[in-house]
């Protein structure tokens, strides 16, 4: 991690791979990539850049003030209303998630050097990052308005969002219903579409090919019918919810719970969600007041769940069968229930 950045001074290449098999055991492989990143990639390299004569980590003010003044902006080239290309200083948003890394660097070296002073005592400088700057109160006041931003540009067209979904999803699914009913060879027209039927290979025989008469182009229409459908499911699901996608991800054929009232024994669905950020499971409950969202929840929820565990149960019949298509991080795509 450290020699893929060409660290040409001995000593503080030295002692940046001893702090990062100190922090080893506490991080997992990414965290401690992005470590490596931030203080040798970030820091230390861009101090040598600037700077070869420096040999230690004791920065002077300077020195320190204007790597800091680096931090915050990086160079992007952008294309002119001329077509010619020009670069231009982009302030960064995330700066001082660099700066947090390298104080906590120096501040374990002074805390060490108390137990083994022979080891780290001669690396215990003066932090070039001051408490202050490490502040990210205001950062995340921000940070929470560009969200916010985000939300208000992007909620007039959350309609024409899910009618696109919808729309796409029923698409897809009379194409597939009309390509099962035709005999390869033959062609077929569904939601303004003309295909050919296309006799699958025996490796994929369980699949519904078509071709494109113009183009020549085979679509995998299962595929595309499976893709619609999760797609619509998520959609539907995040937007009469408010869950996030990591939660999404998480749903089962156990999230959709029943509550009986003792007092009228009317059944109120619930919708389990498991411990995701907030590392506290919650129940959601159709707002009485919001009768189209609560069904439009529950109902996309109930289509996704069930078309879930009829897959898991395909695939588990039929070990040789197509896998279904998995839940990827975006949440767009399918869920699996499996294990």
């Amino acid at each position: 991690m450290v020699d893929r950045y060409e660290i040409t001074c001995g000593p503080v290449r030295d002692l940046l791979i001893d702090y990062l098999r100190e922090r080893q055991p506490a991080l997992d492989y990414n965290s401690l990539e992005s470590l490596a990143g931030y203080l040798v990639g970030t820091f230390w390299s861009d101090i040598k850049r600037h700077h070869p004569e420096i040999t230690s980590l004791h920065l002077p003010a300077q020195v320190a003030d204007a790597w800091k003044q680096r931090l915050r902006t990086y160079t992007k080239t952008i294309q002119t209303p001329d077509g010619s290309k020009a670069a231009t200083e982009i302030r960064r948003i995330n700066y001082r998630e660099c700066l947090t890394p390298v104080r906590a660097f120096y501040l374990d070296l002074a805390h060490w050097a108390v137990e083994d002073p022979a080891r780290w005592g001669p690396w215990v400088v003066p932090c070039p990052v001051g408490a202050e700057e490490i502040n990210r109160r205001k950062d995340k006041r921000q940070r929470k308005s560009r969200m916010d931003a985000r939300t208000r540009e992007r909620l007039p067209v959350l309609p024409t969002l899910a009618r696109t979904a919808d729309q796409r999803r029923k698409g897809a699914a009379a194409l597939l219903d009309a390509a099962r009913s035709t005999e390869p060879g033959a062609s077929f027209t569904a939601s303004g579409q003309t295909l050919i039927r296309v006799q699958p290979s025996r490796s994929a025989s369980t699949k519904i090919w078509a071709e494109e008469p113009g183009t020549g182009q085979r679509r995998d229409l299962g595929r595309e019918e499976e893709r619609a459908f999760w797609g619509w499911a998520a959609i539907e699901v995040l937007r009469a919810t408010g869950i996030r996608v990591e939660e999404l991800t998480e749903l089962s054929h156990h999230s959709l719970v029943q509550y009986r009232l003792p007092t009228t024994g009317e059944l109120v669905p619930l919708l389990q969600i498991a411990p995701s950020k907030t590392d506290a499971e919650r129940l959601l409950v159709p707002a009485p007041n919001s009768p189209t969202s609560s069904q439009r929840s529950s109902s996309a929820s109930a289509t996704k769940l069930a078309r879930s565990r009829s897959l898991h149960a395909m695939t588990s019949s039929n070990a040789s069968g197509p896998i279904p298509h998995r839940c990827s991080s975006n949440g767009t795509t399918g869920m699996s229930t499996g294990p």
